[in-house]
């Protein structure tokens, strides 16, 4: 039988952590898709995480069963690297992972105000002002790094992976499918990502919002996480996505009148900021055909 997860994010561990030495494994995202082996033991499950051959235990209260006649395996069974110390703000190997440092903190749910310092915390850490990991080079730049990384530490979901044509056609069949770089999985960019907002991001979690005033408001009165995804009038030129963020003490979206015109934004692209709102206005309204969008939506994750 198949499970997902039903939290925010779940250890797997080598033995049940009541067990003094056990060591976790993996951090499994949320709706991350798992193959029960063994639940005998009613608090703590034996799982296999799919298209890996990694196996361990996880609270079972955590998980939720999966109605496989509701789902295609395509849909559920997302393409997720472990991180990886080799995916470092310091290098541009293996972007396509989290990062693997312990020292940058993830999101604190206890309560708004935790989130919401945490949130700060987040964004000085990955510090894309400074980090080689968001630099933009000859051949790219990193909006949809950064907001992947940033999202991944604030313990809500966004795709970094899709799978291939091919792998798909596996998974349909009822089949695993090994992770791969470029051969099963290959990169989610900025113009799939918009897509993804619109058909997918509901079941994660996120909720769709009309303006940016309103977005910006209900980052400040959660401590949530806000998206804003922008399609190219070109499409085979990159799109945008950025965060937006609590605003704190120092750091203010622009308002007139009262109401947000532009909020408070985190970003890699041409121009990597920690925070920013009023320096590039509503950038996402750009009416350019060759550098603008044709299409801006404004998403919200608790």
């Amino acid at each position: 039988m198949k499970y997902r997860v039903a939290t925010s994010s779940l250890n797997l561990t080598d033995f049940p952590p009541t067990m003094d030495n056990s060591t976790i494994l993996a951090n499994i995202p949320y709706r991350h898709t798992v193959k029960l082996i063994d639940n005998t033991h009613a608090d703590w499950w034996k799982v296999k995480l799919l298209n890996t051959d990694k196996e361990g235990f996880v609270c079972s209260k955590d998980l939720e069963l999966l109605d496989e006649t509701l789902h295609k395996g395509s849909d559920i069974e997302i393409p997720n690297f472990e991180a990886s110390p080799r995916s470092s703000l310091d290098s541009k190997e293996e972007t396509y992972k989290p990062i693997g440092n312990p020292d940058i903190p993830f999101r604190d749910l206890t309560s708004v105000e935790s989130k919401k310092t945490s949130i700060k915390k987040i964004i000085d850490a990955l510090d894309v002002e400074k980090s080689f990991r968001y630099e933009k080079d000859e051949a790219d730049t990193y909006c949809n790094v950064y907001t992947f990384d940033f999202c991944f530490f604030a313990r809500v979901y966004i795709p970094r992976l899709r799978w291939t044509d091919k792998a798909i056609e596996e998974l349909e069949k009822g089949n695993e499918v090994q992770l791969i770089f470029n051969e099963t999985v290959r990169p989610f960019y900025s113009n799939y990502l918009y897509d993804w907002f619109l058909e997918s991001s509901k079941d994660f979690g996120w909720e769709q919002m009309s303006d940016v005033d309103e977005l910006q408001k209900k980052v400040n009165e959660n401590g949530g996480v806000g998206v804003i995804a922008a399609r190219r009038f070109i499409m085979h030129k990159s799109g945008h996505v950025v965060v937006v963020v609590p605003e704190t003490e120092t750091e203010k979206a622009f308002r007139v009148d009262g109401k947000v015109i532009y909020p408070l934004q985190s970003q890699a692209g041409y121009d990597n900021y920690n925070y920013f709102s009023e320096v590039r206005k509503d950038w996402w309204a750009n009416p350019d055909p060759e550098k603008g969008y044709s299409s801006a939506i404004f998403y919200y994750h608790e």
